[in-house]
């Protein structure tokens, strides 16, 4: 039987909002303040998680960006939605 793989940069909301901080930023993800100074990452990654049946948003600042995280995926930076690649 195959094993099952996690990808956890697919699979991680917060992985998700860092990527699309820089992105917003134009900065290196790793040059990036960490995200846990604002929101608990684990927290988030648990709520969005794939197998729940949430349906909502979490919204917070980070640094001078307004971030909205929401149930279906969708991460939006100061009003820009930002897609995974």
């Amino acid at each position: 039987m195959p094993e099952a793989t996690l990808d956890y940069h697919n699979d991680s909301i917060s992985l998700t909002v860092i990527d699309a901080l820089a992105d917003a930023t134009e900065t290196d993800p790793t040059e990036l303040e960490p995200l846990y100074h604002v929101v608990d990452p684990e927290a988030l990654d648990q709520l969005f998680s794939g197998n729940t049946t949430v349906n909502g948003r979490v919204q917070f600042s980070y640094g001078d960006h307004a971030v909205e995280v929401r149930s279906d995926g969708t991460i939006l930076i100061d009003g820009t939605v930002h897609v995974r690649a």
